[in-house]
This record gives structure tokens, sequence and C-alpha cells, in this order.
């Protein structure tokens, strides 16, 4: 029954996408809080820790038009599932590493197959359902690795506590069933969502850009990743450590609590975006996280640190769907470079975050780090109160006049 009331008319690859990232969000929730912590006990310092998170980023973003070109030639299921295995491989040998330039080299080669499997599952995810349900959708699906991660980033904690390597092998095990589901449960071929698209062509990339709500979307999920994932991925873990005196287990539970909070808010988040439009969403989670980011600059004592990541969470569980709403909103056919460029733009927070933040913690301190990160988060407020609706709007019917040109 809840089943059903959960999924209603959903198509199939999308709850098989549900089952896979579950798999997916338990192994990343588990090693996310251990990365800091694993890279410091290498000597080097939080610039290099920043690092670590970047590259990931760096190598997703280097290949995403490569991904979107795969998705487009030989179909989601076998990039989709190409990608999970990759990860797992190169995740199983960062928990074997030596070194800080062997973690590196990695942690970097992971991030290609990161590339392939999100951008195959975000072609399915927009393309096999129609606007009055994509924030549905996106919020289904980013709530199974919300569900997943509310666990994760706990026993992350634990593990930690055992050994700083013992999260990378929890992680590897974790994408091989990920790996696993997605190849043998998502339909075969090239072609196996059903779009509500018939127009028969994809999207190029010069014609994405045209268009005031895709490039809106490509700054949203910029900003959105240097905070929630690239600031929360790199120096919050030693901040904590570091600066509050606490422990990794209250790291984990940080993490955890912002996971929880997201996902208590994520369904009504989807349902509200479609309902209410894309544009208010975004003016509820954009003014939401920044309230987040700015408690982190004031945190003298591990509650506000708490305190703060349960804000965050709340904000977002609205910008971890809508921009991808938006996207699907406007795009028509497979479009998968078009979808790549879209992740690139947050994979770009997430290399320019870390890198920019460690530095500053490094020169100055982790709350000048903070400031700055938020500073730049406020433009997102910005973008939110200038973007035009786009729900029941594709690419077809939009006319240039209505969203600009240039």
């Amino acid at each position: 029954m809840i089943k059903e009331k959960l999924f209603g008319d959903l198509p199939r690859e999308v709850k098989v996408l549900v089952g896979a990232s579950f798999f997916v969000a338990v192994g990343f929730g588990i090693v996310v809080p251990a990365i800091p912590l694993f890279t410091k006990s290498f000597g080097v310092n939080n610039s290099a820790v920043g690092l670590i998170v970047s590259t990931f980023a760096i190598a997703r973003f280097s290949s995403g038009l490569i991904s979107g070109r795969l998705v487009d030639k030989f179909g989601e299921r076998p990039i989709f599932a190409t990608g999970i295995f990759l990860v797992s491989f190169f995740t199983f040998l960062c928990a074997l590493a030596q070194s800080y330039s062997q973690l590196l080299i990695f942690r970097t080669a992971g991030g290609i197959g990161s590339s392939m499997f999100s951008v195959a599952a975000g072609s399915i995810i927009m393309r096999s359902v129609s606007d009055d349900m994509r924030g549905r959708a996106q919020s289904i699906y980013n709530g199974a690795f919300l569900v997943g991660g509310i666990a994760g980033p706990a026993i992350g904690g634990l593990l930690t506590g055992i050994s700083l390597r013992a999260p990378f092998f929890a992680y590897a095990i974790f994408l091989l069933c990920a790996g696993t589901v997605g190849f043998f449960f998502l339909s075969p071929g090239k072609r196996e969502v059903t779009t509500k698209d018939t127009s028969g062509d994809n999207m190029k990339i010069s014609e994405a850009l045209k268009i005031v709500p895709y490039r809106t979307a490509l700054a949203l999920t910029f900003v959105t990743s240097w905070i929630l994932f690239g600031l929360r991925s790199s120096i919050i873990p030693l901040f904590v450590t570091e600066e509050l005196h606490s422990s990794a287990s209250v790291v984990g539970l940080g993490f955890t609590l912002a996971a929880l909070f997201q996902g208590t808010l994520l369904l009504s988040a989807g349902a509200l975006s479609d309902r209410r439009g894309r544009r208010f969403a975004l003016i509820i989670g954009t003014s939401v996280v920044l309230v987040g980011a700015l408690t982190l600059v004031f945190a003298i004592h591990p509650w506000m640190y708490l305190a703060s990541m349960c804000v965050m969470g709340l904000g977002g569980a609205f910008l971890s769907t809508t921009p991808a709403n938006i996207v699907g909103d406007v795009i028509r056919g497979k479009s998968g470079q078009v979808i790549a460029l879209f992740q690139m733009a947050g994979d770009a927070g997430m290399i320019v975050g870390p890198i920019t933040v460690g530095f500053l913690s490094d020169v100055f301190s982790f709350r000048t780090a903070f400031l700055v990160s938020a500073v730049v988060f406020s433009f997102s407020i910005i973008l939110a109160f200038r973007l035009p609706e786009t729900r029941k709007s594709h690419i077809q019917k939009i006319s240039p006049h209505q969203y600009g040109e240039g």
C-alpha cells in the first residue's frame, strides 16, 4: 500500500533507480566523513584535503560530455552499471592506498565512473516522467539517497574509529550491489525510456544555453554543490575535530541529522515544486540554506554545528531536486550532453569550493572560509527571484521572447 502510494504511476525505471541509489547512498554516507580524516593521516594540510575532494569532481567534470555521448549512443543501462562498477573498483584501491599520491590517483579515477552512472541516471529520471510528476520523481530518487545516507554517516563514524580504511571497503561493497541492481533490472536497449516528448531530435548545448532557466539551473547547481557537497565534504569535518575539539562520531551525527531533516521534507518539497512552481521552491531553499551556512560562521560549540547541519538539510530538500526539475522541463529528446553539462556545473562547484575553502582555512581561518562560501551562495537567492516558471513548458513550446536569448 505504501509502495503503491509512493510510486503511483511512475515508470519502472524510476523504481529500479531508487533501489540502486539506496545502495550508493549508504556507501557514500559511510565514506564521506572518513575522506578528510584518512587524507590527513598522510600528513598533508587542509588544501591537500580539499584537493582530494575536488579531483573526484574534476574527473567527473572532464568526462561529463563524453559520458553524455556514451548515453546517447549505447543507452542508459550499460553506462549506468559500468560507471558504478568502476567507482567500486577504484574505491577498493583507495582503501589500499599507501600514500597521498596513490589516494589522489585512485579517488580521481573513480570520478570517471561516477560521471557515467550519474549522467545515465539523470537522463532516465528527466526523460521518463512528465513535468507534472517530475518533482515527485526527483524527490523519491533523491530520497533513496537520503534514506541510505541517514545511516551511512553514523556507520562511517563508527568504522572510522576502528580503521580509517574500513569505510572505503564498505563503500566498494555497496557500490557493487548498486551496479548489480542496475545491470539486471533496468530495461535493456538504447531507448529503454519512453518520454512524453515525441519531437525525435536531441537538444544541442548551444540551444540549451540560450534558455534563461537552463542557465539559471547551471548557476544554482554550481553554488549548491559548493555548499552542500564541497564544503561539507572537505573542511567541515576538520572544523569539528580541530576547532570545536569534538570527535569523528559527532561529525557523523551532523551528517546524519542533515540527511534526516532533508529526507523528512524531501517529498513535500518535490510536491510543492510541482504544485507551486520551481521559482517558489527555490526561493525557500536558497534562503534556508544561507541561514545554515551563516550559522557555521559563528559556531563555537558542537551543538551549533549540529544546528547548522539540520538547517542546511531542510533547505537542501528544495535545492537537491528543483534545478534538475528545471532542466527536465526545458529539454527535449535524449539530450545526454545537455544533461551532462548540467551535472558538470555541479561538479565545478565541487572543484572550486573545496580548493577555495581549503586555501582560505589554511591562510586565514575556518570561519573566513565559511563566510566567503555564504557570500557566494547568497547570489542564488537573486537567481531564484528572477527565475521564470518552467512547469508544463517543453522547449518546442517556448518562444525566445519568453525566456530570453544570448
